[in-house]
């Protein structure tokens, strides 16, 4: 599973992009008036910064986390750079580090506050071999909401859904009521992620349903 978009936004609800991967048994049911992925991105419909409140990339902003996993427990920390421009679109780079290993994934938000996932460094990047940007975060979250985060074939076929809106987490820096969303990639059939947010800080927990274990708890966040 990857790991972690608009268009003009047409009063559709959210389809899948007729892209060459395998048909999936239950597509996601979609975003009212957005088309996700989007297959051509339009910059004018993006801002220059991610503010969503589920999911906030404030340059300066550091987010320490403890992993565990079958390796034991081990620090991962979040900072945002600025990206590059993706399919046109400036974006902002959330880089994770977790010992050796660092991924930068470039994000933009557009006008409606809407999160969206451009590529991930050295890995897949939207426009480029079908590969298209997804919703990372929407706006508005409902629970039900499905849609796709990205599309690389591939490289990045998950699916998403919002499964609640005040689920209950605690994590060392504190007590959260939560959105929590499920997620799901076709490349492994046999994973399952659950992601818990809290307004104003963004993920606070991710817990890895079946599969191998892992888990993480968010441990401070800096300034």
């Amino acid at each position: 599973m990857t790991r972690w978009g608009s268009t003009a936004l047409l009063p559709l609800l959210l389809v899948l992009a007729a892209c060459g991967s395998a048909s999936v048994s239950s597509p996601p049911s979609g975003v009212d008036e957005l088309v996700i992925p989007t297959p051509g991105p339009d910059p004018a419909d993006f801002v220059d910064t991610v503010d969503n409140p589920w999911f906030p990339l404030e340059p300066g902003t550091t987010w320490t986390y403890t992993v565990n996993d079958t390796a034991g427990a081990h620090p991962m920390t979040v900072t945002v750079e600025p990206g590059p421009e993706v399919a046109g679109v400036p974006t902002t780079a959330r880089v994770t580090t977790e010992g050796e290993r660092v991924l930068t994934d470039w994000f933009a938000q557009d006008d409606r506050g809407n999160v969206w996932w451009f590529g991930r460094e050295d890995s897949w990047e939207a426009g480029v071999d079908g590969a298209e940007a997804g919703l990372a975060m929407a706006e508005t979250p409902r629970v039900g909401d499905g849609y796709r985060p990205a599309f690389a074939p591939g490289v990045s076929e998950d699916t998403a859904t919002v499964t609640s809106l005040d689920d209950r987490v605690t994590v060392p820096v504190g007590t959260f009521e939560t959105l929590l969303v499920d997620g799901r990639s076709e490349l492994e059939p046999g994973v399952h992620t659950e992601w818990s947010y809290a307004e104003g800080l963004g993920l606070v927990a991710e817990q890895v349903v079946s599969g191998s274990y892992r888990s993480v708890r968010l441990e401070r966040v800096e300034p």
